[in-house]
This record gives structure tokens, C-alpha cells and sequence, in this order.
């Protein structure tokens, strides 16, 4: 039998859907699982968007424009412009999602072995985007003490070599909830212009920023629009992450015009998610205000839970619906694999993402994990407890705990 290839090999697992069979077995034993390990979220899509979908009178499900249906960028355009984000409709490539913003950003912008560096933790699908482009991620570490605030730029600059081709950042983040500030961003700024490198930024939570902070985007920066591409995606905006739909965005024709070459190559991005995505524009502003409202109570009942626990210690993320708890656990993959496959507290429990996923070093993250508070307050509420019940019996606990009554 032939050999699969090297890229294949070296292509890294989901950290967020590797313990999945584990999940799969223990909900055929009768176990009910919180799932606080993905993205998902369990708010509505708007009608808006569902409806145009079903009431489509589409004769021919053609292909559309490799770039996207012309009348959805030129909406989108202004979408972005009520951010003051000022493109037009030619800077908008629409793709298969966020997924493949990334991907054909990556084959357009960097040869291969050329470098990126991005603060983990990071997405982790970074990796994996990187390793079929190949290119090189450098990460540049961030910490939870600072609640994960940018690196000092020092710690960029020690990265930067003749292969360093750009830098990666995700505002607000995934999977820190971190929001970076004007400050910050002016930081990077002024080290792309002095290396003449790319700045690409996944803003996919835009949305959801909290506490009166204000979400400042890369395209915000002035001077730099050749070096800069946004990444986008609906999929957590309108809670509609089947439909498949994301976006590429950039001011430099030239480099528009080599990715869209890509584009061609997979012909086009879905013409029903494309037509939701149109529709969903007209999302009123009062679905935002209910659904931030929502996260904002989530992500303080989960923080301040979390932060009760005994050596449990997880700071407050300003944007996004993700947080990081540091655990007093040895190894985060093995205690959420065995929160699945060894434990349940009253035939209940929680899945989590290690975060040693998020992390590119080698023995990062080890006893970190990654909470999606997606689910309702109810269930976070339950998640919490099955968790709390879970560090006190975890046989690779850090400290001593007094051990309780449930079932392991």
C-alpha cells in the first residue's frame, strides 16, 4: 500500500473534535455530556436569514462569481462601513467560510518555509491551515496572568528573521476571549511597517465585546492598508455556522487579484449560504443587544464558578464567548478524555478542549483548558458542578482535594 504524504502525516488533530469518540461512547452509556468544547452556539439564527433560504424560488442552483454574488458584497461592504471599515465590494472575496479565508490567504501571501508569527494560544486550526500551505508557524507566547494581552513587541521582534512573512491575530480571540486595544494594535502596527510584513486578522467575534470596550480593527490602522487582510465568517455572528460562508478583505489589488485566482480554482463559495448571508444583513440591531446580553451573563456566572474552585484560576475575557482556566491538573488532555471515558457525577459531565491544542510550543498550556460558554445558564450551571465534583476525585490532581461521594 502506498505511503500517505509528509504533510499528511505532520497535519495536526482537532484538539476540539479529537475526543469525540469518547463523547460518542459515553452518551451510548447513558451519560448526559455539557459540551464546552466547540464554538457551537445555542442562540437562534435570525429568521431573517432562514427564511430567505426557504423561500428561495432558485429554478438552478448555479455556480455563482468565484469572488461571491456581486449583491452580497456590495452589502457587506457597507456592513463593514457602519464599523468604519471603508471597502468596497472588489476587496471582498466571499469563501467557503472562514476556514477558507485563511487557507487562500496563506497560499497567496507566503511561500514555502516563509514564517508567521502569531500570540498563542491561538486557534487551533492556525496549525493546521499553516502545515498545508506550509508555512512556519512561530508563536510568540502570551500568558494568562496578563490575561493573555499581547507580547510585548520585544518578544515579536526576537522572532523576526529573512523568512518572517507576516503576523497573525484573532480580535477579539478565540480561544482566549482577549480583545486587543488601539494601543496594542498600534504596537503591531508600527513593527509591520518597519518589516514590510502582512497583518492578518481574524475578527470573526466583532460582535460581541463587553464592559463598554471597543473592538478596533486592523483595517482601522492607517498606513498600512497594502500589508493588511481581514478574515471573517458569519458562522458566529449570526449563529449560523452550517452555512458555510466567510471572507477574505483587503485594500491590495494586487494581492486580491492572486487570491482570487485561488478562488477560481474551487469555483465558488455556496450559493445558499451566500443568500442567507445577504439576507442576515438585515439582522436589527435588538438581536445583537439580546444575544451579547446573554454571553455577558454566561461568561460571568462561568468566570466567577470557575474562580470559586479550589486551584482553579481563569481570568475575565472581554470579547468572543471563550475563556482559559488554569486547573489544578498534570495533563489537560488526559483529564478531558478522562472526564468522558472514566467519570460522570449523577450520570452527567462535561466535555472541554485541552488547550494544550492552542498552543504551537511544545508542553504549553498542560494544565489549561478551554470553556465555550455557548450553552444556556442552566447548563452552565450543571457543567460547573460536574467540574467542581471532577477536580476533587481527578487522580492527577495538582493539590489535595477532599474527595466526595459521586460516580467515578
Amino acid at each position: 500500500m502506498p505511503n500517505i504524504s509528509r504533510k499528511a502525516e505532520l497535519m495536526p488533530a482537532s484538539p476540539i473534535r479529537k475526543l469525540v469518540p469518547y463523547a460518542d461512547t459515553a452518551k451510548k452509556a447513558g451519560v448526559k455530556i455539557y459540551h464546552l468544547n466547540i464554538g457551537q452556539p445555542d442562540i437562534e439564527t435570525p429568521s431573517t436569514m432562514l427564511d430567505a433560504i426557504k423561500n428561495s424560488d432558485i429554478k438552478v442552483l448555479e455556480y455563482s462569481h468565484s469572488a461571491g454574488i456581486e449583491s452580497y458584497r456590495k452589502k457587506l461592504a457597507e456592513y463593514y462601513k457602519s464599523f468604519q471599515i471603508n471597502i468596497e465590494a472588489e476587496d471582498i472575496i466571499i469563501t467557503t467560510g472562514g476556514s477558507e479565508a485563511i487557507a487562500i490567504t496563506l497560499m497567496t501571501c507566503f511561500n514555502p518555509g516563509d514564517e508567521l508569527i502569531i500570540p498563542e494560544p491561538f486557534y487551533a486550526n492556525y496549525n493546521g491551515f499553516s502545515c498545508a500551505a506550509d508555512v512556519v508557524v512561530k508563536p510568540v507566547r502570551s500568558y494568562i496572568e496578563t490575561g493573555f494581552a499581547l507580547p510585548p513587541i520585544s518578544e515579536f521582534e526576537k522572532l523576526i528573521t529573512p523568512k518572517t512573512k507576516g503576523i497573525m491575530i484573532c480580535n477579539p480571540g478565540n480561544p482566549t476571549g482577549y480583545l486587543y486595544s488601539r494601543e496594542e494594535l498600534d504596537l503591531l502596527k508600527a513593527l509591520v511597517k518597519k518589516y514590510d510584513l502582512y497583518l492578518l486578522s481574524d475578527e470573526v467575534y466583532r460582535e460581541f465585546c463587553y464592559d463598554g470596550k471597543s473592538y478596533v480593527s486592523v483595517m482601522h490602522l492607517e498606513g498600512i492598508d497594502q500589508n493588511v487582510i481581514l478574515l471573517d465568517s458569519i458562522s458566529k455572528r449570526y449563529s449560523a455556522c452550517g452555512a458555510r460562508i466567510g471572507a477574505m478583505i483587503s485594500k491590495n489589488k494586487q494581492l486580491m487579484a492572486a487570491a482570487l485566482k485561488f478562488a477560481q480554482a474551487r469555483l465558488s463559495p455556496p450559493t445558499f449560504g451566500q443568500i442567507g448571508g445577504e439576507a442576515a444583513l438585515k439582522t436589527p440591531k435588538s438581536y445583537f443587544e439580546k444575544v451579547n446580553k446573554e454571553y455577558v451573563s454566561r461568561r460571568d456566572f462561568v468566570v466567577e464558578a470557575l474562580n470559586n474552585m479550589p486551584g482553579v484560576y481563569c481570568p475575565k475575557p472581554s470579547g468572543a464567548f471563550y475563556c482559559i482556566a488554569r486547573l489544578p491538573i498534570d495533563n489537560a488532555d488526559l483529564f478531558c478524555q478522562w472526564l468522558l471515558e472514566k467519570f460522570n457525577y449523577n450520570q452527567r459531565t462535561v466535555m472541554l478542549a485541552p488547550a494544550t491544542g492552542f498552543y504551537s510550543t511544545p508542553g504549553a498550556g498542560m494544565d489549561e483548558v478551554r470553556i465555550a460558554y455557548v450553552l444556556n445558564l442552566e447548563d452552565l450551571r450543571q457543567a460547573m458542578i460536574c467540574l467542581e465534583e471532577a477536580l476533587k476525585v481527578y487522580p492527577g490532581k495538582k493539590i489535595k482535594a477532599t474527595a466526595v461521594s459521586g460516580n467515578v
